[in-house]
């Protein structure tokens, strides 16, 4: 929504929460702050009332918490939803959230985060833009596939995965749709905040054939596993002596505004299996995962995208296909059994 205002409505039981998250996106000229509610039940209320594009929900509330709020608003009126999560340890709630509705979650501002306040600022006031123009609709329907090659099985050694907003939701209904002897490993970057993507990958290995597990130094990669990056760290591999290829967490580069980055994940893997790659690009916001595409591309790799039609948020996709690094367009109900049909 370009050219009005998005219009926010901020849930929580915290009187300091709701001042400074008001402070923070009235910083920005495009997001007009129109209610603060106290607690889920006053939210409901509100959101009726004020009609708002956005939500901020804090996950422990009274009388209403935010998993309900986010259930009960889905079922009367679908509006993108951000979490607002203070700790690792809402981690199994942030999940339900994710699961009934909410698009995305984003650090909590405390008192104690004063001298990060400002990059907190920044991305609260970036995930509320990209919110506001995520489609509140089922994600499974959509139209036929789109694509530019009819796909054809490739010599694929490593299938790379980077998706963000909307990703969590993307990856659950992804994920179970492969076997367990999946012919190759599966490497994924999610954006998500630290602490939340070893009970993430937990939760998909509950969901799934394959084993998902979260990244950690010298895993050697095997068909049948997914490793999901570990919030923190970049993902990144290397051959061993006996020509295994090992996992390697590092902390540079750290001018990559995500960590793990997509980019890096996928520059990694083309420098270490050349052509024998797959890469896939999905929802999300920015362009992570476009110079990734440049290297594998430039190796004789594959990269194919999510169709603009099933994405929460079209930025990463977009980027790729607009630099024409993609190889084809597919919407998220085909995505599987196009990647199955490739390696």
């Amino acid at each position: 929504m370009p050219n009005a205002l998005i219009r926010v409505l901020i849930v929580d039981d915290s009187a300091f929460v709701r001042k400074i998250v008001r402070e923070m996106l009235s910083r920005s000229p495009f997001i007009d702050v129109v209610g603060l509610a106290r607690d889920g039940e006053e939210g409901l209320q509100m959101a009726k009332e004020l009609n708002p594009d956005v939500i901020t929900c804090d996950l422990i509330m009274p009388r209403l918490d935010g998993v309900e709020f986010v259930r009960k608003q889905m079922e009367i009126r679908p509006v993108p939803i951000l979490i607002l999560t203070a700790s690792p340890k809402e981690g199994p709630r942030v999940l339900e959230a994710l699961e009934a509705g909410a698009v995305d979650l984003v650090r909590k501002p405390t008192a104690l985060a004063t001298e990060g306040l400002l990059v907190m600022r920044e991305e609260l006031i970036e995930r509320v833009k990209a919110a506001a123009v995520a489609p509140m609709k089922p994600r499974v329907v959509v139209p036929p596939p789109k694509s530019v090659f009819e796909p054809h099985p490739l010599k694929v050694d490593l299938v790379v995965i980077g998706v963000s907003t909307g990703g969590p939701q993307a990856l659950r209904y992804l994920m179970p749709q492969f076997p367990a002897d999946f012919p190759v490993p599966i490497a994924i970057v999610l954006h998500m905040p630290v602490g939340y993507t070893l009970m993430f990958a937990e939760k998909l290995n509950s969901l799934s054939n394959m084993e998902v597990v979260e990244a950690c130094n010298g895993q050697k990669l095997r068909a049948g596993q997914a490793i999901l990056a570990a919030a923190g760290k970049h993902l990144v591999f290397h051959r061993a002596n006996d020509g295994s290829v090992l996992t390697q967490l590092i902390d540079e580069p750290n001018e990559k505004p995500h960590k793990p980055s997509v980019d890096v994940l996928f520059q990694s893997a083309a420098e270490t299996f050349r052509n024998r790659i797959l890469g896939v690009v999905m929802t999300g916001m920015g362009n992570d995962g476009k110079q990734g595409s440049a290297w594998i591309k430039a190796q004789g790799g594959t990269v194919i995208t999510e169709a603009e039609e099933s994405c929460v948020i079209y930025g990463m996709p977009r980027s790729v296909v607009e630099a024409g690094l993609s190889d084809g367009a597919y919407p998220l109900t085909s995505l599987a059994q196009t990647i199955m049909r490739l390696i």
